[in-house]
């Protein structure tokens, strides 16, 4: 492929992908989706109940299931289940984040991390399998197993729970707000971790934890959204709740030496309009912001499987 095939090519796409953006709008806003959210329908049925031109309408259908956000069966379409999580969590497909971010580039606005780590937990679901995937990294039942775990900052407590599903002994107490704790006890529920599992709910930077607890401690999608230093005060506190020889499991988004994808960069930078003074680290900055705070040898890997550049970093107390 010449260097002009590929200008041409990113060129279509980029045109394909606005397009796109485009589409799911309007159709959100004429209330297609909120109509096929009530169930399927045939095409007579949707110009009918939305008022819409017909021939127009047709190819607006055919169209969005290109896209994949609607399927057709037979004469019916019907909602994509992507279309359907997108309307349960990203309602206005992230439009107000977007504008704040024109704003924020053109004045200096605070902040507003409340609802940025809500969104997390909302959504932390997505990063199931790989929760998965760092609970036999740390080979979890075997090499670490019956183990007292604190999940600080849980939200939904996906990776936590993954832990507590490979170890039928650990027990698990997640610690967050009211909002978040509801949304980990029903990921508990799910695997069925019954008494296993218990919530303290309030602020994850401000609870007092008890000394010399815990086996193992979970930070998971939160250090890197705190300022350094008071990050590092935290990760103290956190120190000090674990037994002699206990570990410190951070679980974040990583900077590499390659280019960031296009997943990876919007992540920091909704990191960085939402929070103050967080953003996306390297491995050797947080390593060290654990030396800082009294942990002993720290361990990093990349999560294979995250489609944001997740990393692991295993830190002895």
């Amino acid at each position: 492929m010449t260097a002009q095939d590929r200008s041409l090519q990113q060129y279509h796409q980029l045109i394909q992908l606005n397009a796109a953006s485009h589409l799911l709008r309007i159709a959100r806003r004429i209330g297609l989706f909120d109509l096929l959210l009530k169930g399927q329908h045939t095409a007579p049925q949707i110009i009918e109940a939305l008022k819409l031109e017909p021939e127009l309408a047709i190819s607006l259908l055919d169209a969005l299931r290109a896209t994949g956000a609607i399927e057709q069966y037979g004469e019916d379409f019907a909602l994509a289940q992507v279309t359907r999580l997108l309307s349960q969590f990203d309602a206005d497909l992230g439009d107000a984040m977007w504008e704040k971010l024109e704003a924020a580039l053109k004045e200096n606005l605070s902040p507003e991390s409340e609802p940025y780590h809500a969104g997390i937990a909302a959504t932390q679901w997505t990063h199931t399998r790989t929760a998965m995937e760092a609970a036999e990294m740390l080979n979890i039942g075997e090499d670490r197993k019956d183990l007292k775990i604190v999940d600080i900052a849980c939200g939904s407590a996906v990776w936590s729970c993954a832990v507590a599903y490979q170890d039928p002994g650990s027990q698990v107490t997640a610690i967050d707000f009211a909002g978040a704790l509801k949304a980990a006890a029903a990921t508990a529920e799910s695997i069925e971790l019954g008494d296993r599992f218990s919530g303290l709910a309030g602020d994850p930077l401000q609870v007092e934890l008890p000394a010399k607890t815990y086996d193992m401690a979970i930070l998971a999608q939160r250090l890197h959204s705190e300022p350094t230093e008071k990050g590092t005060e935290w990760l103290k506190r956190i120190r000090a709740s674990l037994v002699d020889g206990g570990e410190l499991i951070v679980i974040d988004l990583f900077q590499t030496t390659a280019s960031p994808k296009l997943g990876e960069a919007i992540e920091s930078l909704k990191m960085k309009l939402h929070t103050d003074q967080g953003g996306v680290r390297s491995p050797q900055e947080t390593e060290q912001q654990l030396k800082d705070a009294g942990f002993g040898s720290a361990q990093f890997s990349y999560l294979p499987s995250s489609h944001v550049n997740m990393g692991l970093i295993i830190a002895k107390a």
